[in-house]
């Protein structure tokens, strides 16, 4: 925790929070709603950016810690942001709903089943950027320009479901339809979780290669 601590005062880059904060744009009507994913995969990359700048590899280094302390810890501020970004943005699709704005014209709703998808878009990003990043332990846009390879498609398919008659049921919001998508959503958190599990393990063994 200790290292968490560190790594939110001292090595994420301010646009970390803004980034962060971005699950607000769930209110926003006749909106592309995985763009809020998109900011959730900027804000590690200019984080990871920023570090290189400041020279944290090395300032993480000379501290009572080992190399895996230093990944998992990066790993953690990641999701943090990551999951802090989708919870904030509930009370807005909540707020949406409240307030009857229509459904979303573009692509999927902020349903239980965007949510599922958006965890997905997460663990496909995290999987592709850690161990790419901690192969190096630099090379931050290289590691991102890897990530987007999986991501951007995902993100597409994410949107194309809401113009699909037979799957309409992903962007309403009946009660009906909500429990339907509640496996999605299930399946999208444990993709997450065993997502990160796995990156930051490969990342962790990258690393430990990695001569600072």
């Amino acid at each position: 925790m200790k290292l968490l601590y560190k790594e939110l005062a001292l090595a994420a880059h301010p646009t970390f929070f803004v980034f962060t904060l971005l699950g607000c744009l769930a209110i926003v009507p006749a909106y592309p709603y995985t763009v809020i994913f998109l900011f959730g995969c900027l804000a590690p990359y200019l984080t990871f950016m920023y570090a290189r700048e400041t020279n944290d590899a090395w300032y993480s280094a000379v501290l009572p810690v080992t190399k895996r302390d230093i990944v998992r810890a990066k790993c953690r501020l990641i999701a943090c942001a990551q999951l802090t970004q989708l919870l904030l943005s509930v009370p807005f699709v909540l707020l949406r709903n409240f307030l009857a704005i229509p459904n979303n014209p573009v692509g999927l709703d902020a349903t239980a089943a965007w949510y599922g998808c958006g965890l997905v878009i997460f663990a496909l990003f995290d999987l592709a950027f850690f161990p790419a990043y901690y192969k190096s332990g630099y090379k931050a846009g290289k590691a991102f320009l890897f990530a987007m390879l999986p991501v951007l498609p995902a993100m597409l398919a994410t949107e194309a479901l809401g113009h699909i008659p037979a799957l309409a049921w992903l962007d309403s919001y009946a009660p009906r339809d909500l429990l339907r998508q509640l496996p999605i959503l299930f399946a999208g958190a444990f993709v997450y979780g065993a997502g990160l599990c796995l990156a930051c393990k490969k990342a962790e063994e990258r690393f430990e290669r990695v001569d600072l």
